[in-house]
């Protein structure tokens, strides 16, 4: 199964089938990191809390 490659944490495998490129099976980043987030093609810091 995939994880996130920055938190470990779980995702599914259709989220990483949309939010991967290509050749990638783990995406960067997912719904559960606190510290990161996907911006287009890359994934920055986040600028703020996301209430977590």
């Amino acid at each position: 199964m995939p994880h996130c490659q920055n938190c470990d944490s779980f995702v599914t495998v259709d989220y990483a089938r949309v939010f991967t490129p290509r050749g990638v099976d783990e995406p960067r980043v997912c719904p559960q990191c606190d510290d990161l987030i996907r911006e287009g093609n890359d994934v920055r810091k986040a600028r703020s809390s996301r209430g977590n």
